[in-house]
């Protein structure tokens, strides 16, 4: 069933000037489980099919006016990863060849087989999937914008890094981005490339952790003489290098990639190094060389634990939690206030990483209407004590926090409407306006 939900999300645009093999094609597969729509010539399909269609197109090769080995050329101008299944007649087999030297997906030989359209189109769909998925996450890694609004929390830590990254990210220079696993550090990354004068350039990553010294000194400064790649310094170029785990940089790599950067004719990018704090027994100014440290620590970014941004933990999980619901079919769980002090109280050693996971594992519990969130928790953070609820904050912060999160759910589940939560929540006007109003709260964030 889930892959039946999943073809009716892309088209397939069946084009042929036959009325009756047009719509003979479109039948089986609309019974497939996918949306088709039908064209009777390529012109007219052409209006509706440009770059970036959400699905395939299959196309008769012969056909009055514009014939489908010109469709297909017209089509690969516009879109060169467009999925285009040609279908053909007996003894247009080499034109077929042709098409698939052109770049056509596959084609099929009249009279076909039903079953292997319908699998041809199943592959193909999915092709094509990836393919505008990629370009999304490519665009959406080059919007600052979006980027930004990605890095959620209220928090003034939140409030903090977002102004670090706009500053620093118009600053230009190399940025050291420190920080515990399962922070964002990758997001805060490609954020300062986005925010600065080189977005729309190259946004290089590696990981100096994944590969050995020999390996990754070919990949990054070339050397390997049979590699089909240039180096990754030349890769980005005009653009940003992000050197993830740069802790596990070699020394030998150090003293290359320094003399590279103190090259101003050689260095045509920036660097941004990306390292996990006070993880191990070492700082990163003890590992690294200490001329590289401070060229790349000049500007630094320090990305806050989660257990550091106070109610950003159950605005996180809140969300986390209404995309997996909606993923899975089912309704989000609802915090109970024992709960959402569970949250606030929480460690997470793994940070934003970790509280996805449990977002992800509540909901599938609530699906199945059992477990709870307390079984979810590290064993340490099951039991609240009053001593406990109390602990590090004052009582006040986290009564707060959850009637903050209280309205902020009641709103998006009544989009809006203020009588309804006034209702729910038994609370007269004035009162639920004061609130949103020393929560941040706007109603027209819910409509």
């Amino acid at each position: 069933m889930a892959e039946a939900s999943k073809t009716t999300q892309m088209k397939i645009a069946i084009v042929d000037d036959e009325t009756d093999m047009r719509q003979s094609i479109s039948q089986w597969l609309a019974l497939s489980g996918f949306d088709t729509e039908t064209f009777a010539s390529a012109d007219e399909a052409l209006k509706s099919i440009g770059p970036n269609y959400p699905g395939i197109v299959v196309t008769d090769i012969r056909m009055p006016g514009m014939d489908g080995m010109a469709f297909l050329k017209r089509l690969m101008q516009a879109d060169a990863q467009l999925p285009v299944i040609m279908i053909t007649g007996h003894g247009d087999v080499p034109m077929a060849v042709e098409a698939m030297r052109v770049g056509a997906y596959d084609f099929m030989e009249k009279p076909f087989n039903p079953d292997r359209m319908t699998e041809l189109a199943r592959r193909a769909t999915e092709t094509r999937r990836l393919t505008l998925d990629n370009r999304a996450l490519r665009r959406e890694l080059s919007d600052g914008t979006v980027l930004m609004r990605k890095l959620i929390g209220a928090s003034p830590a939140m409030e903090r890094l977002r102004e670090d990254i706009l500053d620093l990210g118009q600053a230009d220079g190399h940025v050291l981005i420190e920080g515990e696993t399962g922070t964002g550090k990758s997001l805060v990354a490609h954020a300062l490339h986005a925010v600065g004068p080189r977005q729309g350039k190259r946004f290089v990553v590696v990981s100096c952790a994944a590969e050995d010294e020999t390996a990754l000194g070919a990949r990054l400064f070339g050397g390997d003489a049979a590699s089909a790649e240039p180096p990754l310094v030349e890769q980005a170029r005009g653009g940003t290098l992000c050197l993830e785990d740069i802790e596990s940089l070699e020394p030998s790599l150090q003293g290359k990639l320094l003399g590279l950067l103190n090259d101003p004719v050689g260095a045509e990018f920036r660097v941004v190094a990306v390292s996990n704090l006070a993880e191990g027994d070492r700082t990163l100014a003890e590992t690294l060389r200490p001329d590289l440290y401070y060229r790349l620590a000049a500007l630094r970014i320090t990305v806050p634990p989660l257990r550091q941004r106070g109610e950003d933990i159950l605005s996180l999980f809140t969300q986390m939690a209404e995309q997996f619901a909606e993923e899975y079919g089912c309704d989000a769980p609802q915090l109970t206030a024992q709960e959402a002090a569970q949250l606030l109280q929480a460690p997470w050693p793994g940070n934003v990483r970790q509280l996805i996971n449990i977002a992800e594992r509540a909901v599938l519990q609530s699906r199945r209407g059992t477990g709870s969130i307390s079984a979810l928790l590290s064993p340490e953070t099951t039991e609240l004590s009053p001593t406990l609820m109390t602990e590090g904050k004052p009582l006040k912060e986290y009564v707060e926090a959850f009637e903050r999160m209280l309205i902020d759910n009641t709103m998006r589940r009544h989009k809006g409407s203020i009588a309804a939560v006034m209702e729910e929540l038994c609370l007269p006007r004035r009162t639920l306006n004061e609130k949103m109003a020393k929560y941040g709260l706007s109603r027209s964030n819910y409509l």
